[in-house]
């Protein structure tokens, strides 16, 4: 027979995440009708919306009221579907503290295909390179659709509007080329990561998908390699055999990278394989850990396309 609160009482952690706390300043003050009119809810009414999603606003709001009493914050800006959400916390202050804040929002960036440019979203960027490395960064950009990257010029890029008329204009005569998405991609690596990263996203660009020597391959650091060869194929060779050196030949039939040593020579014979990006492999060449990138990977070519990595371990 206890009541909702000699209950939660009982449960540490809900007073550690100060769930009391927040039932007893917020539900007194934000009624279920006033949540109810919110044009976010009622959207979501007839098709069905979550009691997470129903008490998100509550959640918000009572994120700035927090703000705005120990923080002195009087404003919260945020995407037009925030809307809703900031507005419950300049109310929730006006009732609780009769204080003034203010909600400022700004239309949705979205996609070609309407979904929003958010990191609720997947595929999402980052600008730390902790989460979002600068050559993954390039690529995003590089890899956007003809409408996006017209539009996003307009929005992320400082380029000049004449300088963006040219663009679209090149864009349009020759669309197979991606001008514009080379330069918004050049343009925001260069102004998030730098002139250092910008070049070594690009070099690492070419290895897949142009031309590019074991020179620029050798420059790719650990994190950059494993991101430009992702999805790749990848085997695994006893480093200490590699200390010792190993032929080609069976170091390509013990990681299984060829399913038969018959396979291997014919390869081997048609030069037809490179090693780290360098053609004319003998059969009787050695492989040891002087050949390893990073001092870990072993790259393996076949033809244009097929590429192996070979891990030390």
């Amino acid at each position: 027979g206890a009541n909702a609160a000699e209950v939660l009482n009982n449960y540490d952690w809900f007073k550690d995440m100060g769930y009391l706390a927040f039932i007893r300043d917020v539900g007194k003050h934000i009624s279920i009708n006033y949540m109810m009119a919110k044009e976010s809810v009622k959207k979501r009414l007839e098709t069905g919306i979550s009691f997470t999603e129903f008490t998100y606003q509550l959640a918000q709001g009572y994120d700035f009221l927090h703000l705005y009493e120990t923080r002195g914050c009087t404003l919260q800006a945020g995407g037009s579907d925030q809307w809703g959400n900031i507005t419950t916390g300049t109310e929730l202050i006006r009732r609780k503290l009769s204080g003034e804040a203010y909600a400022m929002t700004f239309p949705l960036i979205t996609k070609a295909d309407g979904k929003k440019f958010g990191k609720s979203e997947q595929g999402n960027v980052w600008l730390d390179r902790k989460r979002t490395s600068p050559y993954r960064f390039y690529q995003f950009w590089l890899n956007t659709s003809d409408e996006d990257a017209l539009r996003y010029l307009r929005i992320f890029t400082f380029l000049a509007p004449e300088t963006i008329l040219e663009i679209e204009a090149a864009h349009a005569q020759a669309p197979q080329q991606r001008l514009a998405q080379s330069r918004l991609a050049e343009d925001l690596t260069l102004r998030v990561h730098g002139p250092s990263d910008l070049a070594t996203a690009q070099a690492a660009s070419q290895i897949l998908f142009g031309q590019s020597t074991a020179d620029e391959l050798a420059l790719l650091d650990a994190e950059t390699f494993d991101d430009v060869f992702e999805g790749v194929p990848r085997f695994t060779v006893s480093r200490q055999l590699l200390d010792a050196g190993l032929n080609v030949v069976d170091l390509l039939a013990d990681s299984a990278v060829l399913p038969s040593r018959g396979e291997i020579r014919r390869a081997l014979k048609e030069n037809s394989l490179a090693l780290n990006k360098v053609k004319g492999l003998a059969e009787d060449r050695v492989i040891n850990t002087a050949d390893l990138l990073n001092n870990r990977f072993l790259l393996f070519q076949r033809g244009k396309k097929q590429y192996y990595v070979v891990v030390a371990e």
